[in-house]
Formats: C-alpha cells, sequence, structure tokens
C-alpha cells in the first residue's frame, strides 16, 4: 500500500521543481507539455498550489524588524560551542532567524523571478504555466503571480497582447495602474502610458473595470476599445490592425497627427525623431513602417511635407521646416 505522506513529500518535492523550471526566462513547448500532464494529476496539482501559496506568503515576513533582529542575531554566532549553551528562547530566537532569512531570500528571487521586461526595440513572448501567453512590446515590463482564485498580472509599463488559456475557476487578470480587466479565455492588447490606459479587445469577451471616484465596469466584444483617462472611460469602435500591428514589426498610420506619429516612432528607437516645434504638428499620416525603422520614416516625412532632416549630437534626427522646398504637399505620408 502506498505510504500517502511520502506521496504528499515527493509532489511537493516536484512541484518545487516545476515551480523553478517555469520561472525560467525561456520555457520550451515540451516542458509546458510535461508539466500540464504531471498537474493533470489532482495530488501534483494540490502540492503545486500550495508551493506558490508558501512563495506568496514568505513576502510577508520581509522587512519585520524581529525577523531581522533575529537574523541579525543568527548571523552573529561564531561558536557552535557557544550556540550549545543559549537557552531554549534563544534557539527559538535561532530558527526564527533561519527560517526569516530563507523567506526573504526566497521572496525576493520570487519577486524578480515572476518579472518579464523588454528594452527599448526589443519585443519578447513569454509562456505562462497556464497555458497563457504575453507578448511584450518595447519597454514594457509585467509582473506575474498566480493564486488560488485566479491568475494576476500587473502591467507595469508599456504595452503586451495577453492570449488567455481558459479556466473558468481561475479568471485571468491584467491591472495597470487604476485599471483592471477581466477575462477567462480570449485575446486583447492593453497599453499603458503615462496619462491613460488603452485596452482592444482581438477576440471573446472581457470586462473592464475603473477604480477612483465610483467603481465603472463595462463590457467589451470583439473588435471594441476602451481608453481609461483622468476625465473617464472612452469607448469606441477598434482599429484591431491598427492597435495590434507592433505583434507583426509594423505600426500602422491612419490619420494620425504629425506629432502623435512621431511619438510613436519613437517609441521603438533610442536615438529619437525629434520634430520642430508648429511644423506640421497635426498634419494627418497614413502609411506603414516597420517598428524601429528611423530612416524610412525620416526620408517620407521629408519628401512629403517638405521637411529638413538634420542630424543631432547626441544621435537623434531634427525634423524643421525647409524653406527651399514648396510647402504644397497636402494629405499625408505613407509607404
Amino acid at each position: 500500500m502506498n505510504n500517502p505522506k511520502v506521496r504528499v513529500g515527493t509532489a511537493e518535492t516536484e512541484a518545487a521543481r516545476w515551480h523553478s523550471r517555469l520561472g525560467g526566462t525561456s520555457v520550451s513547448t515540451e516542458t509546458l507539455e510535461a508539466f500540464f500532464t504531471w498537474r493533470s494529476d489532482p495530488a501534483n496539482a494540490d502540492a503545486y498550489r500550495r508551493v506558490e501559496t508558501a512563495w506568496t506568503s514568505v513576502g510577508k515576513l520581509a522587512g519585520d524588524p524581529v525577523a531581522d533582529q533575529a537574523i541579525h542575531e543568527a548571523l552573529s554566532r561564531r561558536s557552535s560551542k557557544r550556540s550549545s549553551a543559549l537557552p531554549k528562547v534563544a534557539w527559538g530566537l535561532t530558527a526564527l532567524a533561519a527560517s526569516s532569512a530563507l523567506a526573504f531570500s526566497g521572496w525576493s528571487w520570487f519577486e524578480t523571478r515572476n518579472v518579464y521586461q523588454t528594452d527599448i526595440g526589443e519585443q519578447r513572448l513569454v509562456q505562462l504555466a497556464d497555458g497563457s501567453s504575453v507578448r511584450l512590446d518595447t519597454a514594457s515590463r509585467v509582473r506575474v503571480r498566480y493564486g488560488r482564485g485566479a491568475r494576476f498580472v500587473d502591467l507595469e509599463q508599456g504595452q503586451a497582447m495577453f492570449t488567455v488559456a481558459r479556466d473558468i475557476r481561475r479568471p485571468f487578470v491584467v491591472e495597470a495602474g487604476l485599471t483592471e480587466v477581466r477575462a477567462l479565455g480570449t485575446v486583447f492588447d492593453v497599453r499603458r502610458d503615462a496619462g491613460s490606459v488603452g485596452v482592444t479587445l482581438v477576440s471573446g469577451v472581457i470586462e473592464v473595470a475603473t477604480e477612483g471616484q465610483g467603481r465603472a465596469t463595462r463590457r467589451l466584444a470583439a473588435g471594441q476599445s476602451v481608453e481609461v483617462t483622468p476625465s473617464g472611460v472612452h469607448a469606441r469602435a477598434a482599429d484591431v490592425e491598427s492597435v495590434t500591428g507592433w505583434t507583426d514589426g509594423r505600426i500602422v498610420f491612419r490619420d494620425t497627427p504629425m506629432a502623435e506619429a512621431v511619438s510613436e516612432v519613437n517609441r521603438y528607437l533610442t536615438d529619437k525623431v525629434i520634430l520642430e516645434p508648429g511644423t506640421w504638428d497635426g498634419e494627418p499620416v497614413n502609411g506603414v513602417f516597420r517598428t524601429g525603422d528611423r530612416e524610412a520614416f525620416v526620408s517620407t516625412a521629408s519628401a512629403v511635407f517638405g521637411l529638413r532632416a538634420t542630424a543631432q549630437a547626441d544621435g537623434s534626427v531634427l525634423l524643421s521646416s525647409d524653406e527651399n522646398k514648396s510647402r504644397t504637399a497636402q494629405g499625408s505620408a505613407g509607404v
């Protein structure tokens, strides 16, 4: 007969190993399939949930003054003989120090292992342990955490496309500032800028909730989007191709004011494009450009709008009015 205590211990050991493997920067499809097969056993699923809960709970000890003092005392022990003469209460503090030290270091590791980010001009596809995926756009950062009742992703900055694996027991929740997006199984895009959050639904159904003066919740259908700003929530039909073009390495402009187009191009550049104030700021730009292709955008804008491109000492390019060219361009730039 199997010993249930041994079975639980083995399951928890395996769960800890899976938790470590799935926290890597790159997880193969084969590894995910093997994990799902292993987790299909109810005992294994329970063990994995216990490991997740343990990693979450250890953070409560970080910064605790009693724990910190205990750690200091434990680390200052010079001699095992001296320690053996300590009263029982000191042994208790030593045990607390050891567990607190492990908790603190474990929490620090946990805090970083579930954080994914990209640099300027970089994109990244992250496969999550539940089968969902997150595609990060340029200069973006997310933090992932799983609980018993929900799966949480905090979009700290930038833009991400979420493809959610269906799990009716645990909704998938994306938090971006005071905006919360809740889904069960769907595809949607969230972009967090300095003063706004944009949410676009590609397929399925999601609920977008906002905090602040009262809580407002909107349900979106495919092809709809909302923009959350300090002035409120603004719903509109979505231009899905334009919003999600970045996933294919494209920036799509449709009657986009020149100033906004330059700002969008700059999201993918370390050496920026600078538009001289008042220089065709509101002129509509139409076209498709590759992300990070500064030369194509600058040359097209210069030709169509009669602008002069001047290289700057810091590596940027200044677009300014060229008095030697006729400014007869009406309409828009494009490729």
